[in-house]
Protein backbone atom coordinates (compact mmCIF):
# COMPACT_ATOMS: atom_id res chain seq x y z
CA UNK A 1 0.00 0.00 0.00
CA UNK A 2 2.97 2.21 0.62
CA UNK A 3 3.28 2.55 -3.90
CA UNK A 4 -0.45 3.88 -3.28
CA UNK A 5 -0.23 6.20 -0.36
CA UNK A 6 2.84 7.68 -2.12
CA UNK A 7 0.62 7.93 -5.48
CA UNK A 8 -2.05 9.62 -3.30
CA UNK A 9 -0.33 12.09 -1.75
CA UNK A 10 1.26 13.38 -5.23
CA UNK A 11 -1.98 13.95 -5.90
CA UNK A 12 -3.63 15.74 -2.78
CA UNK A 13 0.03 16.81 -1.34
CA UNK A 14 1.57 15.19 1.78
CA UNK A 15 -0.16 16.97 4.57
CA UNK A 16 -3.26 15.89 2.98
CA UNK A 17 -2.57 12.10 3.71
CA UNK A 18 -2.70 9.73 6.85
CA UNK A 19 -1.24 6.55 6.91
CA UNK A 20 -0.90 3.64 9.39
CA UNK A 21 -0.51 3.90 12.76
CA UNK A 22 -1.01 7.59 12.71
CA UNK A 23 -4.54 7.52 11.23
CA UNK A 24 -7.20 8.38 13.64
CA UNK A 25 -9.53 5.77 15.31
CA UNK A 26 -11.89 7.70 14.19
CA UNK A 27 -12.03 7.02 10.48
CA UNK A 28 -12.92 3.33 11.57
CA UNK A 29 -16.53 3.66 12.38
CA UNK A 30 -19.35 5.70 12.38
CA UNK A 31 -22.14 5.46 15.27
CA UNK A 32 -23.78 2.50 14.27
CA UNK A 33 -23.93 0.23 17.75
CA UNK A 34 -23.50 -2.96 15.81
CA UNK A 35 -21.02 -2.93 13.27
CA UNK A 36 -17.45 -2.82 13.91
CA UNK A 37 -14.93 -0.47 13.16
CA UNK A 38 -11.92 -1.18 10.73
CA UNK A 39 -9.04 1.17 10.62
CA UNK A 40 -8.49 1.99 7.01
CA UNK A 41 -4.47 2.11 5.62
CA UNK A 42 -4.74 5.58 4.48
CA UNK A 43 -6.91 8.70 4.80
CA UNK A 44 -6.98 11.16 1.92
CA UNK A 45 -8.46 14.30 2.15
CA UNK A 46 -9.26 16.08 -1.65
CA UNK A 47 -9.53 19.64 -1.84
CA UNK A 48 -11.36 19.73 -4.97
CA UNK A 49 -13.02 17.74 -7.36
CA UNK A 50 -10.14 16.79 -9.95
CA UNK A 51 -7.91 15.82 -6.66
CA UNK A 52 -11.13 13.62 -6.44
CA UNK A 53 -11.00 12.20 -9.74
CA UNK A 54 -7.08 11.75 -9.19
CA UNK A 55 -7.92 9.66 -6.49
CA UNK A 56 -10.07 7.84 -7.94
CA UNK A 57 -7.26 7.20 -11.43
CA UNK A 58 -5.39 5.94 -8.68
CA UNK A 59 -7.55 3.80 -6.96
CA UNK A 60 -7.95 2.06 -10.31
CA UNK A 61 -4.39 1.67 -10.95
CA UNK A 62 -3.49 -0.33 -7.72
CA UNK A 63 -7.04 -1.94 -7.03
CA UNK A 64 -7.61 0.14 -3.63
CA UNK A 65 -11.14 0.51 -2.26
CA UNK A 66 -12.16 3.47 -1.89
CA UNK A 67 -15.19 4.49 1.29
CA UNK A 68 -16.63 8.26 1.43
CA UNK A 69 -16.83 9.70 4.54
CA UNK A 70 -18.42 12.94 5.68
CA UNK A 71 -18.90 13.68 9.61
CA UNK A 72 -19.43 10.25 10.50
CA UNK A 73 -22.43 10.96 12.05
CA UNK A 74 -24.43 7.77 10.38
CA UNK A 75 -25.87 4.77 11.79
CA UNK A 76 -25.93 1.84 9.26
CA UNK A 77 -21.68 1.72 9.05
CA UNK A 78 -21.95 2.87 5.91
CA UNK A 79 -18.67 4.79 6.07
CA UNK A 80 -16.52 1.42 7.73
CA UNK A 81 -13.80 0.72 5.16
CA UNK A 82 -12.98 -2.51 4.03
CA UNK A 83 -10.02 -3.94 5.12
CA UNK A 84 -7.12 -2.83 2.67
CA UNK A 85 -9.51 0.27 1.67
CA UNK A 86 -8.73 3.55 1.92
CA UNK A 87 -11.27 6.66 3.29
CA UNK A 88 -11.64 9.40 1.24
CA UNK A 89 -12.69 12.01 3.90
CA UNK A 90 -14.46 15.12 2.67
CA UNK A 91 -13.25 17.60 5.75
CA UNK A 92 -11.59 19.82 3.49
CA UNK A 93 -13.68 20.10 0.91
CA UNK A 94 -16.75 22.25 2.96
CA UNK A 95 -17.15 25.84 1.18
CA UNK A 96 -20.54 27.13 0.83
CA UNK A 97 -19.62 28.19 -2.91
CA UNK A 98 -23.16 30.39 -3.73
CA UNK A 99 -26.30 31.55 -1.90
CA UNK A 100 -28.61 32.31 -4.78
CA UNK A 101 -31.37 34.35 -3.73
CA UNK A 102 -33.02 34.70 -6.97
CA UNK A 103 -33.39 31.12 -7.85
CA UNK A 104 -33.89 30.17 -3.99
CA UNK A 105 -30.40 27.68 -4.37
CA UNK A 106 -27.22 26.93 -2.80
CA UNK A 107 -24.44 25.72 -4.38
CA UNK A 108 -22.02 23.74 -1.34
CA UNK A 109 -19.36 21.18 -1.24
CA UNK A 110 -19.87 17.59 0.53
CA UNK A 111 -17.92 18.78 3.50
CA UNK A 112 -20.26 21.50 4.44
CA UNK A 113 -22.09 20.38 8.05
CA UNK A 114 -25.72 21.58 8.21
CA UNK A 115 -25.43 24.02 11.09
CA UNK A 116 -23.36 25.56 8.96
CA UNK A 117 -25.82 26.07 6.16
CA UNK A 118 -28.25 27.07 8.73
CA UNK A 119 -26.23 30.08 9.96
CA UNK A 120 -25.11 31.36 6.47
CA UNK A 121 -28.90 31.00 4.96
CA UNK A 122 -30.44 32.78 8.27
CA UNK A 123 -29.57 36.51 7.07
CA UNK A 124 -30.76 35.44 3.73
CA UNK A 125 -34.44 34.95 4.87
CA UNK A 126 -33.72 31.31 3.70
CA UNK A 127 -33.86 27.79 5.19
CA UNK A 128 -32.75 24.21 3.73
CA UNK A 129 -35.55 22.17 5.39
CA UNK A 130 -33.93 18.89 5.82
CA UNK A 131 -33.22 18.89 9.34
CA UNK A 132 -31.66 14.82 9.99
CA UNK A 133 -31.53 15.49 13.97
CA UNK A 134 -27.99 15.86 13.61
CA UNK A 135 -26.33 19.67 12.45
CA UNK A 136 -23.34 18.08 12.94
CA UNK A 137 -23.63 15.74 9.78
CA UNK A 138 -22.88 16.66 6.54
CA UNK A 139 -24.00 17.83 3.13
CA UNK A 140 -22.14 14.70 1.53
CA UNK A 141 -23.47 12.23 4.19
CA UNK A 142 -26.83 13.51 3.53
CA UNK A 143 -27.19 12.69 0.05
CA UNK A 144 -25.26 9.58 0.76
CA UNK A 145 -28.00 8.39 2.68
CA UNK A 146 -30.97 10.42 1.40
CA UNK A 147 -31.37 11.57 4.81
CA UNK A 148 -34.99 12.75 6.46
CA UNK A 149 -35.31 13.75 9.89
CA UNK A 150 -38.73 15.28 11.49
CA UNK A 151 -39.28 17.99 8.67
CA UNK A 152 -40.39 15.25 6.46
CA UNK A 153 -44.26 16.00 6.94
CA UNK A 154 -44.08 18.81 5.44
CA UNK A 155 -40.68 19.20 2.78
CA UNK A 156 -39.93 15.36 2.42
CA UNK A 157 -36.35 14.18 2.34
CA UNK A 158 -32.94 14.80 0.93
CA UNK A 159 -33.96 13.64 -2.59
CA UNK A 160 -36.60 16.42 -2.82
CA UNK A 161 -34.01 19.11 -2.43
CA UNK A 162 -31.29 18.20 -4.37
CA UNK A 163 -31.35 19.90 -7.66
CA UNK A 164 -27.96 18.81 -9.44
CA UNK A 165 -25.03 17.29 -8.51
CA UNK A 166 -21.17 17.12 -9.54
CA UNK A 167 -19.42 13.75 -8.82
CA UNK A 168 -16.63 11.09 -9.77
CA UNK A 169 -17.51 7.92 -10.85
CA UNK A 170 -15.96 4.53 -9.89
CA UNK A 171 -14.67 5.14 -13.48
CA UNK A 172 -12.38 8.32 -12.64
CA UNK A 173 -15.50 10.60 -14.97
CA UNK A 174 -16.62 13.51 -13.65
CA UNK A 175 -20.18 14.01 -14.48
CA UNK A 176 -22.66 17.32 -13.33
CA UNK A 177 -26.00 16.32 -13.24
CA UNK A 178 -29.30 18.69 -12.84
CA UNK A 179 -29.23 22.37 -12.10
CA UNK A 180 -30.52 25.98 -10.98
CA UNK A 181 -34.27 24.22 -12.02
CA UNK A 182 -36.95 22.14 -10.60
CA UNK A 183 -38.18 20.67 -13.32
CA UNK A 184 -36.71 18.55 -16.25
CA UNK A 185 -37.60 15.56 -18.38
CA UNK A 186 -33.93 14.78 -20.52
CA UNK A 187 -33.60 11.35 -19.89
CA UNK A 188 -32.64 9.31 -16.91
CA UNK A 189 -32.36 11.23 -13.87
CA UNK A 190 -28.97 10.51 -12.40
CA UNK A 191 -29.10 12.74 -9.65
CA UNK A 192 -31.81 10.64 -7.75
CA UNK A 193 -29.98 7.66 -8.64
CA UNK A 194 -26.77 9.12 -7.05
CA UNK A 195 -28.64 10.14 -3.74
CA UNK A 196 -28.84 7.42 -1.71
CA UNK A 197 -26.67 5.45 -2.58
CA UNK A 198 -24.46 5.26 0.09
CA UNK A 199 -21.02 6.13 -1.72
CA UNK A 200 -21.32 2.98 -3.90
CA UNK A 201 -21.92 4.71 -6.90
CA UNK A 202 -19.95 7.97 -7.26
CA UNK A 203 -17.97 10.52 -4.96
CA UNK A 204 -20.38 13.81 -4.38
CA UNK A 205 -18.12 16.99 -5.12
CA UNK A 206 -20.67 19.35 -5.34
CA UNK A 207 -24.36 19.95 -4.67
CA UNK A 208 -26.90 22.30 -5.36
CA UNK A 209 -29.53 22.49 -3.14
CA UNK A 210 -33.19 23.74 -3.17
CA UNK A 211 -34.18 26.36 -0.40
CA UNK A 212 -37.33 27.62 1.10
CA UNK A 213 -38.48 30.66 2.69
CA UNK A 214 -37.48 30.69 6.37
CA UNK A 215 -40.46 31.31 9.00
CA UNK A 216 -40.54 33.96 11.81
CA UNK A 217 -42.81 32.32 13.99
CA UNK A 218 -43.53 28.94 15.44
CA UNK A 219 -45.17 27.18 17.85
CA UNK A 220 -44.78 23.53 19.78
CA UNK A 221 -47.76 21.81 20.81
CA UNK A 222 -47.60 18.83 23.40
CA UNK A 223 -50.39 16.14 23.67
CA UNK A 224 -50.13 13.49 25.93
CA UNK A 225 -52.35 10.37 25.18
CA UNK A 226 -53.24 7.31 27.61
CA UNK A 227 -51.93 5.33 24.70
CA UNK A 228 -49.26 4.46 21.97
CA UNK A 229 -52.13 3.34 19.69
CA UNK A 230 -54.40 6.65 20.51
CA UNK A 231 -51.18 8.39 19.33
CA UNK A 232 -50.38 6.87 16.29
CA UNK A 233 -54.07 7.32 15.42
CA UNK A 234 -53.98 10.77 16.00
CA UNK A 235 -51.63 11.10 13.24
CA UNK A 236 -53.16 10.94 10.08
CA UNK A 237 -56.06 13.48 11.42
CA UNK A 238 -53.76 15.77 12.08
CA UNK A 239 -51.51 15.44 8.70
CA UNK A 240 -54.98 16.08 6.99
CA UNK A 241 -56.13 18.40 9.57
CA UNK A 242 -54.76 21.62 6.85
CA UNK A 243 -52.96 22.88 9.06
CA UNK A 244 -49.35 22.11 7.46
CA UNK A 245 -47.43 21.22 10.22
CA UNK A 246 -43.99 21.07 10.39
CA UNK A 247 -43.02 18.40 12.64
CA UNK A 248 -45.40 15.68 13.97
CA UNK A 249 -43.58 13.13 16.16
CA UNK A 250 -44.39 10.71 18.67
CA UNK A 251 -42.56 9.67 21.72
CA UNK A 252 -43.40 6.97 24.37
CA UNK A 253 -43.27 6.88 27.90
CA UNK A 254 -39.71 5.76 28.51
CA UNK A 255 -38.33 7.46 25.47
CA UNK A 256 -39.88 10.63 26.92
CA UNK A 257 -38.67 10.35 30.39
CA UNK A 258 -34.51 9.50 29.31
CA UNK A 259 -35.09 12.79 26.80
CA UNK A 260 -36.22 15.17 29.44
CA UNK A 261 -33.98 14.04 32.03
CA UNK A 262 -30.59 14.01 29.91
CA UNK A 263 -31.25 17.71 28.50
CA UNK A 264 -33.10 18.77 31.90
CA UNK A 265 -35.98 19.86 30.93
CA UNK A 266 -39.25 20.63 32.63
CA UNK A 267 -42.52 20.20 30.71
CA UNK A 268 -45.10 21.48 33.37
CA UNK A 269 -46.95 18.86 33.00
CA UNK A 270 -49.28 18.17 36.38
CA UNK A 271 -48.82 14.41 38.22
CA UNK A 272 -52.45 13.72 37.14
CA UNK A 273 -51.92 13.59 33.37
CA UNK A 274 -47.95 12.41 33.54
CA UNK A 275 -48.91 9.33 35.78
CA UNK A 276 -51.63 8.40 33.00
CA UNK A 277 -49.95 9.20 29.65
CA UNK A 278 -48.06 6.40 27.92
CA UNK A 279 -46.94 8.47 24.99
CA UNK A 280 -46.98 11.82 23.62
CA UNK A 281 -47.48 13.33 20.17
CA UNK A 282 -45.55 16.51 19.39
CA UNK A 283 -46.55 18.86 17.04
CA UNK A 284 -44.86 22.05 15.13
CA UNK A 285 -46.44 25.13 13.05
CA UNK A 286 -44.72 27.58 11.96
CA UNK A 287 -45.83 30.45 9.61
CA UNK A 288 -44.55 34.18 8.83
CA UNK A 289 -47.31 35.73 10.47
CA UNK A 290 -47.92 35.24 14.02
CA UNK A 291 -51.65 35.93 14.44
CA UNK A 292 -52.33 33.12 11.68
CA UNK A 293 -50.31 30.94 13.90
CA UNK A 294 -52.17 31.42 16.74
CA UNK A 295 -55.60 30.44 14.93
CA UNK A 296 -53.59 27.57 13.76
CA UNK A 297 -52.06 26.25 17.38
CA UNK A 298 -55.92 26.98 18.30
CA UNK A 299 -57.11 25.06 15.93
CA UNK A 300 -55.12 22.06 16.38
CA UNK A 301 -55.35 22.10 20.02
CA UNK A 302 -59.36 20.94 19.38
CA UNK A 303 -58.38 18.55 17.17
CA UNK A 304 -55.63 16.89 19.42
CA UNK A 305 -58.23 17.10 22.04
CA UNK A 306 -61.39 15.91 19.90
CA UNK A 307 -58.46 12.96 19.31
CA UNK A 308 -58.79 11.79 22.72
CA UNK A 309 -55.52 13.43 24.15
CA UNK A 310 -55.28 13.68 27.87
CA UNK A 311 -54.42 17.60 27.47
CA UNK A 312 -52.89 19.56 25.41
CA UNK A 313 -50.11 22.08 26.13
CA UNK A 314 -48.70 24.99 24.27
CA UNK A 315 -45.22 25.21 25.17
CA UNK A 316 -43.19 28.31 25.70
CA UNK A 317 -40.61 29.22 23.23
CA UNK A 318 -37.46 27.98 24.83
CA UNK A 319 -39.04 24.88 26.31
CA UNK A 320 -40.31 23.97 22.94
CA UNK A 321 -36.96 24.40 21.16
CA UNK A 322 -35.49 22.13 23.96
CA UNK A 323 -37.90 19.84 23.41
CA UNK A 324 -37.21 19.38 20.07
CA UNK A 325 -33.45 19.80 20.31
CA UNK A 326 -34.17 16.77 23.14
CA UNK A 327 -35.86 14.38 20.44
CA UNK A 328 -33.16 15.18 18.02
CA UNK A 329 -30.31 13.54 20.20
CA UNK A 330 -33.05 10.87 21.31
CA UNK A 331 -30.00 8.71 19.68
CA UNK A 332 -27.71 9.68 22.27
CA UNK A 333 -29.89 8.99 25.27
CA UNK A 334 -30.37 5.18 23.85
CA UNK A 335 -26.85 4.66 23.83
CA UNK A 336 -26.60 6.03 26.87
CA UNK A 337 -29.42 3.76 28.52
CA UNK A 338 -27.06 1.01 26.95
CA UNK A 339 -29.22 0.20 23.76
CA UNK A 340 -27.75 -2.60 21.86
CA UNK A 341 -29.48 -1.51 18.22
CA UNK A 342 -31.27 1.29 17.02
CA UNK A 343 -33.27 0.76 13.79
CA UNK A 344 -35.68 3.02 11.76
CA UNK A 345 -38.54 1.15 9.51
CA UNK A 346 -40.67 3.03 7.75
CA UNK A 347 -44.20 2.03 7.44
CA UNK A 348 -47.85 3.44 5.56
CA UNK A 349 -48.57 5.89 8.96
CA UNK A 350 -51.63 5.11 8.97
CA UNK A 351 -50.53 1.24 9.95
CA UNK A 352 -48.37 2.34 12.40
CA UNK A 353 -50.65 1.82 15.67
CA UNK A 354 -51.09 -2.05 14.45
CA UNK A 355 -47.18 -2.07 13.58
CA UNK A 356 -46.43 -0.73 17.28
CA UNK A 357 -48.47 -3.38 18.71
CA UNK A 358 -46.86 -6.49 16.60
CA UNK A 359 -43.39 -4.95 17.68
CA UNK A 360 -44.67 -4.94 21.10
CA UNK A 361 -46.15 -8.81 20.78
CA UNK A 362 -42.28 -9.40 19.49
CA UNK A 363 -40.60 -7.85 22.32
CA UNK A 364 -42.79 -9.79 24.91
CA UNK A 365 -42.04 -12.86 22.75
CA UNK A 366 -38.41 -12.28 23.07
CA UNK A 367 -38.04 -11.10 26.34
CA UNK A 368 -36.49 -7.64 25.12
CA UNK A 369 -37.22 -4.10 25.58
CA UNK A 370 -38.25 -2.18 22.42
CA UNK A 371 -39.21 1.74 23.30
CA UNK A 372 -38.89 4.84 20.94
CA UNK A 373 -40.38 7.81 18.84
CA UNK A 374 -40.01 8.43 15.48
CA UNK A 375 -41.17 10.85 12.58
CA UNK A 376 -45.22 9.66 12.36
CA UNK A 377 -46.05 11.89 10.00
CA UNK A 378 -44.19 9.77 7.11
CA UNK A 379 -44.13 6.82 9.42
CA UNK A 380 -40.46 6.43 9.97
CA UNK A 381 -40.33 4.83 13.28
CA UNK A 382 -37.07 4.80 15.18
CA UNK A 383 -36.71 1.55 17.68
CA UNK A 384 -34.26 1.05 20.28
CA UNK A 385 -33.31 -2.29 21.58
CA UNK A 386 -32.65 -3.36 24.59
CA UNK A 387 -31.31 -7.10 24.26
CA UNK A 388 -27.76 -8.10 25.04
CA UNK A 389 -27.81 -11.75 23.62
CA UNK A 390 -26.82 -11.02 20.25
CA UNK A 391 -28.72 -14.29 18.22
CA UNK A 392 -31.96 -13.22 19.96
CA UNK A 393 -31.71 -9.76 19.31
CA UNK A 394 -30.81 -10.57 15.68
CA UNK A 395 -33.51 -13.14 15.06
CA UNK A 396 -36.18 -9.89 16.54
CA UNK A 397 -34.71 -7.20 14.69
CA UNK A 398 -35.08 -9.37 11.58
CA UNK A 399 -38.39 -9.68 12.38
CA UNK A 400 -39.28 -6.28 13.38
CA UNK A 401 -37.73 -5.16 9.72
CA UNK A 402 -39.82 -8.02 7.91
CA UNK A 403 -43.00 -7.16 9.88
CA UNK A 404 -43.20 -3.75 8.64
CA UNK A 405 -42.27 -4.45 5.09
CA UNK A 406 -44.91 -6.73 5.50
CA UNK A 407 -47.14 -4.20 6.44
CA UNK A 408 -45.97 -2.43 2.99
CA UNK A 409 -42.85 0.04 4.51
CA UNK A 410 -39.23 -0.61 3.91
CA UNK A 411 -35.83 -1.50 5.86
CA UNK A 412 -34.89 1.73 6.74
CA UNK A 413 -36.74 5.19 6.52
CA UNK A 414 -33.21 7.53 6.50
CA UNK A 415 -30.48 5.59 8.30
CA UNK A 416 -29.87 3.79 4.75
CA UNK A 417 -28.59 -0.07 4.31
CA UNK A 418 -24.86 0.22 4.82
CA UNK A 419 -23.02 -2.92 6.17
CA UNK A 420 -25.10 -3.97 9.23
CA UNK A 421 -28.66 -3.57 7.84
CA UNK A 422 -27.46 -5.39 4.28
CA UNK A 423 -28.87 -8.82 5.57
CA UNK A 424 -32.38 -7.63 6.17
CA UNK A 425 -32.27 -5.67 3.47
CA UNK A 426 -31.45 -8.39 0.97
CA UNK A 427 -33.75 -10.85 3.15
CA UNK A 428 -36.29 -9.08 2.03
CA UNK A 429 -35.97 -7.30 -1.66
CA UNK A 430 -36.81 -8.40 -4.90
CA UNK A 431 -34.57 -10.20 -6.45
CA UNK A 432 -35.07 -9.01 -10.19
CA UNK A 433 -34.50 -5.52 -8.16
CA UNK A 434 -31.40 -6.62 -6.51
CA UNK A 435 -29.82 -7.53 -9.55
CA UNK A 436 -31.00 -4.51 -11.61
CA UNK A 437 -29.38 -2.21 -8.74
CA UNK A 438 -26.25 -5.04 -10.05
CA UNK A 439 -25.93 -3.85 -12.93
CA UNK A 440 -26.36 -0.18 -12.19
CA UNK A 441 -23.53 -0.39 -9.90
CA UNK A 442 -21.51 -1.94 -11.98
CA UNK A 443 -22.29 0.92 -15.10
CA UNK A 444 -20.76 3.58 -12.46
CA UNK A 445 -18.19 1.68 -11.14
CA UNK A 446 -16.96 -0.90 -13.09
CA UNK A 447 -14.63 -2.31 -10.99
CA UNK A 448 -16.61 -2.11 -7.96
CA UNK A 449 -13.97 0.18 -5.87
CA UNK A 450 -16.90 2.65 -4.18
CA UNK A 451 -17.71 1.17 -0.89
CA UNK A 452 -17.88 -2.28 -1.66
CA UNK A 453 -19.88 -4.46 1.20
CA UNK A 454 -22.28 -1.66 1.62
CA UNK A 455 -25.47 -2.33 0.63
CA UNK A 456 -24.89 -5.44 -1.86
CA UNK A 457 -22.12 -8.27 -0.31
Amino acid sequence: MSAVTEAMAGVVGAANITSGAAVSDDYSHDECLTTPGRAPVAVVRPGTTDEVAGIVSVALEHGAPLTARGSGTGLSGACVPVEGGVVVSFERMDAILDIDERNHVAVVQPGVRLETLDHALAPHGLVYPVFPGEQSASLGGNVATNAGGMRAVRHGVTRHHILGLEAVLGSGEVIRTGGRFVKATAGYDLTQLIVGSEGTLALVCEATLRLQPRPDHSVTLLAPFATLEQVATAVPPVVASGLAPLMVEYIDLLTMGAITANAGIELGIPHAVRDTALAYLVVVLDNHRDDRLAEDAEALAVLLDGLGALDVYVLPAVTGGQLIEARERAFWSAKAAGADDIIDVVVPRASIPEYLARVGELAAGSASLVVGCGHAGDGNVHLSVFQPDTEVRHHLVGDIITTGVGFGGAVSGEHGIGREKKGYFLATEDPVKLELMHRIKSAFDPAGLLNPGVIFD
